[in-house]
């Protein structure tokens, strides 16, 4: 259905927040990122680091 008036939105700030959500969509792929795992802050970051990594190669 259309709208008589369209609701107003920035559509820069909309775009951001998408592309943001959509890679942690893709990082939550990982299961060892997605169920955190590590103990340590920096091994669960290695591990982070490493799937974003993997999910821009692939992409």
């Amino acid at each position: 259905t259309s709208r008589k008036q369209p609701i107003p939105y920035d559509r820069i700030a909309y775009r951001r927040r998408n592309r943001i959500e959509r890679m942690f969509s893709r990082l939550k792929d990982f299961r060892r990122v997605a169920t955190r795992y590590d103990e340590l802050a920096r091994n669960f970051l290695a591990g982070a680091i490493i799937a974003a990594t993997v999910a821009w190669w692939l992409n």
